[in-house]
């Protein structure tokens, strides 16, 4: 199996079709972007689906790609619980950042006075 293709500036075509897909893209003029056929695009976008959801994380959130650095003290914290998951630290990290934002937990988790009323 090969390894992902950089697409457009993204590390690889499944990056950047979120990416254009967050742009409110239709199928259609995604694959025209890529070079690629409109069933491409839909087996691209249902194999990151399916990984997904055999690692436990559910669907597949749409939406801008984001880079954060993590560093190695929090990465080494972290990696027995990617591990448990069968995941990376990376998309562990990014699971529990959309989960704490998506729940509405940051004052919560936080919890340092600096919440909203």
């Amino acid at each position: 199996m090969a390894g992902p293709i950089p697409t457009l500036g993204y590390p690889s075509r499944t990056a950047a079709i979120e990416a254009l897909r967050s742009q409110q893209l239709d199928t259609h003029a995604i694959a025209r972007r890529l070079g690629i056929k409109p069933k491409d695009v839909t087996a691209l976008e249902a194999s990151k689906d399916r990984t997904r959801k055999q690692r436990g994380f559910g669907q597949i959130k749409r939406g801008a790609e984001c880079s954060v650095e993590i560093a190695e003290h929090l990465k080494k914290q972290l990696r027995p619980h990617a591990a448990r998951r069968d995941t990376t630290v990376a998309a562990l990290a990014q699971t529990i950042l959309e989960t704490v934002a998506e729940s509405d937990l940051v004052d919560a988790v936080l919890d340092d006075g600096k919440g909203g009323t």
